[in-house]
Parts: C-alpha cells; structure tokens; sequence
C-alpha cells in the first residue's frame, strides 16, 4: 500500500528532476515561480534577436550573441510547451508510474537489480547534466570578466539606455547572473526527463528479454501463458514510446536544429577568441550542448536497431556493438528452445516475433528516427559548413 501511494515526483529512477519541475512550477502544480522563471528569459530572448540584427559590435561579440539567442530560444521552447502540454506530461508520468510500480512489485530477482541498474543509470546521468549545466552558467558569468571590452553576459537590446554605461552595466549583469541558475532548471530537467523516458522504454525491452530467456526453464503447460503475457507487455512498451513521440518529436526537430546551429557557432567562436580563457569557456559550452545531445541520441539509439545496405563498415560496426534492446526482443524469443514447445504455442511465439521486427524509434519531427546515424550525419553537415564559415572569414 505504501508504494501504491508513492508521489510520482518520488520515484527514484527520476532523481530530482521532476521535483525541480515541480519546484518551479513546469508540472503538478501552478503558482507564482513558473512566471518568474519564464518572463525574464521569453523577453530576453527576444531582445537578442533585436540586439543582433541591430548590433555594430565585432564579429565574434555577434557570434557569441547568435549562440545564446539560440540556446535561449531552446529553453524558452521547451518551458513553454512543458506548461502548454502539462496535462499530457503528467498523465504520461502516471502511465510511467504504474509500469514502474509493477516492476517494482516483481518477485523475480533479476527484474528488480534491471530495474535498480536502470535507477543508478539514470540518475547518474542526471548528476552529470546538471554539473555541466552548472559549469556553463559560471562560464556564461565569467566569460565576460575575460574579455578586453565590457560586454554583458547575453546580449540584450535596451531601448533608450547605454547597457554598457554605470550603472546600467552593473545592474543588468547582476540580473543576468540570477538568470543563469534558473535557466539551467528549465533546460537541463527536461535533457533529463527524455532521457529517464528512454531509459524506461529501453528497461521495459530488457524485462521481455528476460522473460522469454527464461521460457525453457518455465513448466510447459505456463510456456504460452507467459508468451501471452510477454506480448501484452509488448503492446504496452509500443504504446508507452508512442506517447513519447506524441509528446516530444516536434521538440526534437527544434532541437536537432538548435544543435546544429550552437555547435557551428561555437567551432567558429573559439577560432576567433580573443584571450586563452574565452576559449576555454568555448570549449565548455561545446561539451555541455554535445554531451546534452550525444546522450539523448544514445539512448534513443538504443531503442532503435536499422544497418541499411550501404552504411559503411564503421557504421556497421558501431551498429552492432551497441546492444539494441528492441531487435533483441526477437532474437530472445528465437533462442528460447522454441522446437520443444508444442505447435500452437510455437504460433504464438511467432506472432511475437513478428511483431518484433519492428523497431521502437524515437522520431525528430515525426519522421526520422533518432539514432546515431543521424546525429552523425548532422555532425557532418556543420562540419561543411564551419569550413565555409572559416574561409569566408579568413
């Protein structure tokens, strides 16, 4: 009874990140604190894009600026649909919940260490983003303090007013560097949030991995039953990746964009650095938005399992190291002594199957899977097109 009665902020396998949610309001509750949160950065941002077609600074103060109006526009993006979309948010979490509470409730051992595994998994990839959100918030600080002109730590346009005069200059930056923290808690939890929903999906594969595994040393009057079940279980983790889809795959396009166009910017900023410490904080910014998105690619990655015929040998052979948790299903199911099992049972088993060569994606836009061929195919295009940049400005 008590774990029936566990707050869906309390799971573990979430850490803190839907208690930081909650904190400001984005999920579970509406108060105050989501419009503080959100009102300064949605009028920032649109300042910086005023300030930047406005702007007579050098290029790489302009640079810079394109950056942080991106990633502003990427956090703004994701707070406000958090807020538009709560409803659904929420009643996906409680989905979420029920699963897990089953889980949890198994008397079979090895499900409850995949499940302890997948918790410290999770968690400990949350740890991680937020000490590298927190690291770029000083650097976004400190970048300034590093730089031979005064210059604010996000560019903003104010009209009628010298930003850069006392004590305008003062007061705006100290604003700034309240802002820093509390934009990290909008764009961090959510990073966390896919992938904790990622994780799950990839848990609920594994436990039908484990279940079939364990057909022969089931008796054989239980070996259908328990194939029934394991299709059922199958129909729910089908259902439970496409209300992420459902919930996230338009973001993910937004973000697969913003991604492409922060990690450009960045390569050409630190090549037009003034000082060794600009370029440090650079190279910050770099591993944090990379690291961001190099782990919601991985494990979406590991949804996900398609070698097309003309991938290249490195390719392939990133594809088949990695262990892709929904192909598996099939491959569980055929090496189950599948021959010892009487004909109808073997139909069913089949069945199953069959309907595992599908393989679970998470979509960019509803369309592309997310997986690492195409987060490599991006990284390829900004390539190209960082070479340009740095010829043209060479």
């Amino acid at each position: 009874m008590e774990l029936q009665a566990m707050a869906t902020t309390e799971m573990p396998i979430f850490g803190n990140t839907l208690k930081l949610m909650k904190f400001w309001s984005y999920l579970f509750v509406h108060n105050w604190r989501r419009y503080v949160a959100m009102t300064p950065f949605v009028l920032t941002n649109v300042t910086q894009y005023v300030d930047i077609y406005l702007s007579t600074e050098p290029l790489d103060f302009i640079i810079r600026n394109v950056y942080l109006a991106v990633l502003f526009t990427n956090t703004v993006v994701r707070g406000v649909l958090l807020i538009i979309h709560r409803q659904e948010y929420e009643a996906f979490l409680e989905l979420l919940k029920s699963y897990y509470l089953q889980l949890l409730h198994s008397a079979d051992r090895q499900i409850g260490q995949l499940l302890l595994d997948t918790t410290r998994l999770s968690n400990s990839i949350g740890r991680i983003n937020l000490l590298m959100g927190t690291c770029s918030c000083i650097g976004f600080v400190t970048y300034p303090i590093f730089g031979s002109e005064r210059v604010l730590p996000y560019g903003m346009y104010v009209p009628g007013i010298d930003k850069y005069a006392s004590p305008y200059y003062e007061f705006f930056f100290v604003v700034q560097t309240i802002m820093a923290p509390m934009g990290c808690c909008m764009y961090i939890p959510y990073t966390n949030l896919v992938v904790t929903f990622t994780l799950f999906a990839i848990l609920m594969c594994r436990v039908l991995q484990h279940k079939l595994r364990s057909l022969p040393r089931l008796p054989v009057a239980r070996v259908r039953q328990e194939i029934i079940w394991c299709i059922q279980y199958q129909v729910k983790l089908e259902g439970l990746v496409k209300a992420m889809n459902d919930l996230n795959t338009n973001l993910h396009l937004v973000e697969f964009l913003c991604f492409g166009a922060m990690l450009c910017v960045l390569l050409f900023s630190m090549i037009i650095a003034q000082t060794v410490a600009q370029t440090v904080i650079v190279i910050a910014y770099m591993v944090m938005i990379f690291a961001n998105s190099v782990v919601l690619y991985y494990v979406a990655n590991e949804l996900y399992f398609q070698v097309s015929p003309s991938a290249t040998t490195s390719q392939y052979i990133i594809y088949t190291i990695l262990y892709f948790k929904s192909f598996y299903i099939s491959i569980a199911a055929y090496e189950s002594n599948w021959m010892d099992f009487d004909v109808e049972t073997q139909r069913t088993l089949k069945f199953l199957i069959m309907r595992s060569q599908k393989p679970l994606a998470i979509l960019v836009g509803g369309v592309y899977p997310m997986n690492l061929k195409m987060l490599q195919s991006l990284l390829n295009v900004i390539y190209s097109f960082f070479t340009l940049l740095r010829r043209v400005y060479g």
